[in-house]
């Protein structure tokens, strides 16, 4: 591998090196990567951004977080205004600004196949705890620990919450996540892909034992892969950044890829290449040394 200063290049060489290839969009996850561990976007990366879009380089923010959850990023949208939340459960115009949100495309989790995925972890993993996010909603079973700062719409057992008439029934299911307060989180994923196998989609963006589980098929790679094609963009032209094991489909399907200085070992050896940690500005970094290069 070629260093570059602190970025170094490409190790996988697809027929036409991606580098030759003027990049269209960039594509970039936000908690790990794009976000420093404060969760805010440092002024470097706020201009790479800006940047980028007036070279005619779309950005795309896609992310596991819900939609409720992108306000954080909200006020740096450019042009189409475009998100893929959920882990390509959802693409969200943010336009409207907080709380106003509009669904262009949702892509759920049938509440069948949900209570499949929950019915086959519970007997593999006894102790799995439970929560459903919906389009609007959140629930969770009462045991399910304070993960994420909210309160929950309801609390009830997971198979009450993803009945054909429970609460929430009128909104699409997006995903379930599904936590274990003792499993290695690697090994959670690996039993839980076998278990489940594919009745519904299984990854990881945490660091504890928490899996986000969607519909068959449903990734950041495949939502982002449909995105691209309505605007005709081909792979080869996507720059794509992640750090976690939610990241490595999406990595792989870029045409550039990089990695986080601080991102998972799967997800370094997915990318085609590694940029620094979020916390220096990795994304901006890279983003910088492309435009030079235009």
């Amino acid at each position: 591998m070629r260093e570059n200063e602190r970025v170094t290049s490409a190790t996988r060489q697809p027929e036409t090196p991606a580098a030759d290839i003027p990049p269209r969009l960039i594509a970039t996850d936000l908690d790990g990567t794009l976000l420093r561990d404060d969760k805010s976007v440092s002024p470097r990366t706020v201009a790479a951004l800006a940047a980028a879009e007036k070279a005619g380089i779309e950005v795309f923010f896609v992310t596991g977080r819900p939609a409720r959850w992108m306000d954080v990023v909200s006020d740096h949208v450019h042009g189409h205004g475009l998100a893929i939340c959920g882990n390509g459960a959802a693409v969200v115009d943010l336009h409207g600004g907080p709380g106003a949100h509009r669904f262009v495309k949702v892509r759920e989790l049938a509440r069948e196949n949900a209570l499949d995925a929950v019915g086959l972890l519970r007997e593999a993993a006894p102790g799995t705890v439970y929560a459903v996010e919906q389009t609007y909603g959140f629930y969770q079973e009462p045991d399910y620990p304070k993960l994420h700062m909210e309160i929950p719409d309801n609390l009830a057992p997971a198979e009450e919450l993803l009945a054909e008439d429970g609460p929430g029934a009128a909104e699409p299911v997006l995903k379930i996540l599904a936590y274990h307060p003792s499993i290695d989180p690697d090994a959670f994923l690996t039993l839980s892909r076998l278990a489940i196998g594919d009745r519904a989609n299984v990854t990881r963006s945490s660091p504890s034992a928490l899996l986000e589980i969607s519909g068959p098929g449903v990734s950041k790679a495949s939502t982002l892969a449909l995105c691209c094609a309505e605007r005709g963009i081909s792979h080869e032209e996507v720059v794509a950044f992640g750090d976690m094991p939610n990241d490595v489909e999406m990595l792989t399907w870029a045409g550039q890829s990089y990695a986080m200085g601080n991102a998972h070992p799967d997800v370094i050896a997915a990318a085609s290449g590694r940029t620094v940690a979020n916390n220096d500005d990795g994304v901006a970094v890279v983003i910088e040394r492309m435009l030079e290069r235009r």
